[in-house]
């Protein structure tokens, strides 16, 4: 979800500037530069966020103020980490800003609702998964990644529409009406996009996936 922030009052934008500054400071302070220390998950790295970038050239207009595109932020989470996530993220959406299909005003509203939501909550969720159920390779896929990538676009479905409707750019009941009905669509194809990239990875290159280890999820299950 990328918001037009020409519709938001500066006050909006200031403090939306301020939560994400805090966020980036944190992760670049947490970043685990050590995953990048060899060439091949550099170039992974790097080229996880030019697919990225082209993943989220790929909108559509969903209603005034409000983009819709498929995230595949979980993916690279579970790739490489919350910090370099958000670090990488933060880069990929100044390039679609640059390159004229975002929008320059919204960077800060837009940042948080595409990449530190979904990607704080699948930093959460594994966290979760890990204290609480086995560790299986299907656990993995279908929880870390099919349903952390879903419940990630909910919700930042649903923090777009708080900002929309806080900021008064729509009334929350013709949100309600108009656009939250679609958001259970929203749901399969992310979860089914991310849970292909991190089963594909794990198969063919469990070396990029930091947070999964055949030792962990796989030998003797």
């Amino acid at each position: 979800m990328e918001l037009t922030g020409e519709l938001f009052p500066p006050g909006f934008l200031v403090w939306g500037w301020v939560a994400y500054a805090m966020v980036l400071l944190g992760a670049l302070r947490m970043a685990p530069w050590g995953r990048l220390r060899t060439n091949e998950r550099l170039h992974a790295y790097l080229g996880s966020c030019v697919a990225l970038m082209l993943l989220w050239s790929l909108r559509t207009q969903v209603t005034s103020g409000l983009s819709f595109h498929l995230l595949g932020v979980t993916a690279m989470a579970l790739m490489f980490g919350w910090s370099l996530t958000v670090l990488g993220t933060a880069v990929v959406l100044g390039a679609t800003i640059l390159a004229g299909v975002g929008d320059a005003a919204g960077y800060p509203l837009s940042a948080l609702t595409t990449a530190v939501v979904p990607a704080t909550l699948t930093q959460v969720l594994l966290v979760l998964a890990r204290s609480v159920l086995p560790r299986h390779f299907f656990i993995f896929v279908f929880v870390n990644a099919f349903l952390a990538a879903g419940l990630g676009a909910l919700t930042a479905g649903c923090l777009a529409v708080v900002l929309l409707a806080g900021a008064a750019v729509h009334p929350f009941a013709d949100l309600q009406r108009d656009l939250m009905p679609f958001f259970p669509l929203m749901f399969f194809p992310e979860a089914v996009l991310n849970g292909w990239i991190i089963t594909l990875m794990v198969a063919l290159r469990p070396g990029w996936v930091w947070s999964f280890r055949d030792e962990e999820y796989l030998d003797g299950k």
